[in-house]
C-alpha cells in the first residue's frame, strides 16, 4: 500500500494542461501516461508540490492564476544572442523554439521574439510563463 506521492516517489499518471481553453497535453485522450520521478527536474515544481500526498486512484483539477504553474516571465531570461551564432541553415522566425545548449552541458528551450540583422532576441522564458493554466491528473501508481 502506498503513502501517497512524496519526493524520490516514482509517478505514473494521465494528465491534462490546459491553458485560456486550449489544450497542451493530455495523456488521457492518448491513453498514454507519464512515469516521473518526483524531484527529478522533469516537471515544474510548482505542478511537483500540488501531487504531494497523492495515492493511486487519485483524480484532481486545479485552477492555477497566472504565474502559479510555471511563475512570471522573467525580463533577465530574455536575450540578445548574435545571429552568427544559429546554424546557417535554420529559417529563424518569430516563435521558432529552439533547443540551446549550455557550457555545462546541458540544454535550454528558447523562443526567438525578434530576428535583426545582427542579433536575434531569445526569451528563455517557459512559454505558459504568467499565463493561468488548468492541471488535472488521475494517480495510477506510485513506487
Amino acid at each position: 500500500m502506498s503513502d501517497g506521492i512524496r519526493p524520490g516517489a516514482r509517478v505514473t499518471l494521465h494528465y491534462r494542461l490546459t491553458c485560456r481553453g486550449e489544450e497542451i497535453v493530455d495523456t488521457f485522450a492518448d491513453d498514454e501516461p507519464e512515469t516521473f520521478t518526483l524531484g527529478g527536474g522533469e516537471i515544474d515544481v510548482r505542478l511537483e508540490v500540488l501531487l504531494l500526498g497523492l495515492v493511486p486512484g487519485d483524480h484532481r483539477t486545479w485552477q492555477l492564476e497566472a504565474g502559479e504553474a510555471f511563475g512570471l516571465p522573467d525580463p533577465a531570461l530574455v536575450h540578445q544572442l548574435p545571429r552568427v551564432d544559429f546554424p546557417p541553415e535554420t529559417e529563424l522566425r518569430k516563435g521558432l523554439q529552439m533547443a540551446f545548449d549550455l557550457p555545462n552541458g546541458q540544454s535550454m528551450n528558447g523562443i526567438l521574439q525578434t530576428i535583426g540583422g545582427e542579433t536575434v532576441t531569445v526569451d528563455f522564458n517557459h512559454p505558459l510563463a504568467g499565463l493561468p493554466v488548468e492541471f488535472e491528473v488521475k494517480i495510477l501508481s506510485v513506487e
